[in-house]
Parts: structure tokens; sequence; C-alpha cells
């Protein structure tokens, strides 16, 4: 068996380990890095109507580390956004936003569909602005479903994704072994990240048979869509969480029953 962790370096190393003891076979090939966008007139302005939101949305230990540090750009105090509710995209942001001094709200479920089952965002009736510190292409689902009820965004672009270059120069040497080795489960955190394995996988010859975990039900109904797409069946399983042990007990459960 061979475990494919795609998430970066950085929040990759504790999934790694605990595959390691169950005797699982893991290979890291990141399909995401974030690089950060410089601070504009555009972000500088976003600043300015920083303190009427009511909200704030972070959905990345990134997207703090960069909206913090344009935050100082601004001259705005922490202090000026204390009437704020924070809100987290998991656990690793939360406490990202804690080395500030910042308490989140966090979902049950780590994406926009968990998000956006949270009280503040359902049932507060006085909620008309909304701010997002996120990246190129992320959470634009949940903006787009605010933006229906009338909600107003603001649009944060802190950072923008691509595939790393060393993950380009790895992966044509695992093709041999997601061939040779039986069952290959590949871990799909974003659909960023599934883009950019259907733009690897798509330079090599060979079909690939391997069995996806995705975060998420419209991460599944993404894959779904690829499916029927290129006629083809893909197996996936759909995952909660990103907790290792409700992955491990994914891998078992798979293996328990084919």
């Amino acid at each position: 068996m061979l475990f494919i962790n795609t998430r970066p370096e950085d929040r990759a190393h504790s999934l790694n380990q605990a595959l390691i003891q169950e005797g699982i076979q893991v290979e890291s090939l990141p399909l995401l890095e974030l690089v950060a966008e410089p601070f504009t007139v555009d972000l500088m302005q976003l600043y300015d109507q920083l303190k009427a939101s009511q909200v704030i949305v972070v959905v990345s230990p990134t997207a703090v580390e960069i909206g913090m540090l344009h935050l100082k750009n601004s001259e705005i105090d922490l202090d000026q956004l204390k009437h704020i509710q924070w809100i987290a995209v998991g656990q690793a942001t939360a406490a990202a936003l804690k080395t500030f001094g910042i308490d989140s709200l966090v979902p049950d479920v780590e994406s926009s569909e968990g998000m956006l089952q949270l009280p503040i965002l359902r049932e507060r009736v006085d909620l008309n602005t909304v701010a997002f510190w996120r990246g190129h292409g992320g959470r634009q689902f949940m903006m787009q479903h605010l933006q229906q009820t009338g909600v107003n965004t603001l649009n944060f672009i802190l950072y923008r994704r691509q595939c790393p270059e060393l993950s380009l120069t790895k992966f044509p040497k695992l093709v041999s072994q997601l061939v040779s080795q039986q069952p290959v489960f590949v871990l799909i955190s974003s659909e960023a990240s599934w883009r950019n394995w259907q733009k690897l996988t798509a330079q090599i010859s060979k079909e690939l048979d391997c069995i996806y975990l995705v975060l998420g039900e419209r991460l599944a109904q993404v894959l779904c869509q690829t499916q029927n797409q290129v006629d083809s069946m893909l197996k996936y399983i759909q995952l909660e969480t990103l907790a290792p042990l409700e992955i491990i007990h994914s891998i078992q459960g798979w293996q328990g029953q084919s």
C-alpha cells in the first residue's frame, strides 16, 4: 500500500508520522505552495474598509501571517478590530490567530460548508459585511453564498497558489510506484490540489488506479463531475476532517470492503 500526502510540507508531518506508525508507506507530494501577493493600492483600500466588517473569515495559517503583515502596513491596530468576530477554517488557522491574541470560531467540519453552518453566518439577522482573508481561487463558493443572501463581502486576496517545482520534478519518478503498487491512496484537500493532480497525471500515458481521500462534500462533487466528464470510474472516500485518525479509519474501512 502507498499513501500520497499532497498537503504542504509544513502541514503534512503529523499525518505522515501517524500513517508510518500504522505500517503504511508514505510519499509526500505537495500539490500547492502559497506565494504572498504584494501590498498594493487595492489591498490598502480594502484594509481601510476592514473596521466596517462584522466578521473576518481566515482560510489558512498563511492567510493569518500575510494578513497580519499587511494589517501592520496599513497602520491598523488590532484593538481597533475588537468588535469583529473572527472565523478560522480549521484548528491550525485558529492556533495561528491565537498567537496574535485572537480567539476565533472554528467549524466542526473544516470546509466552506462547515463555516456556513456557524450560527453567526446562518442566524445573525443584522449581518451585512464579511471580510475574507484568502488566496486566489479560495472559498469562492462561500463568498457567493453570502452575496446571494445580501451580505457584502470584502475580498482580500493575500496569496496565490501554484504547484511546487519540486513536485513537478518528483512526480515522474513516482509513476512506477503508482502503477506497481496496489492500492494507492491519494489525499486531496482542495479543488486547486485536484486540478494540479489532473495536470500532473495528464502528462503520463499510463492509467492510474487510485483511491482518493477528499475533504468535504463539495470536493467529492467535483470528483463526481470529473468522473462524468471523462466517462471513467473514480474511486474516492469523502472525509469530514483531515484528522489522522479519520484518515487511517477510512483506509482501513476501504481495505475491509475490498
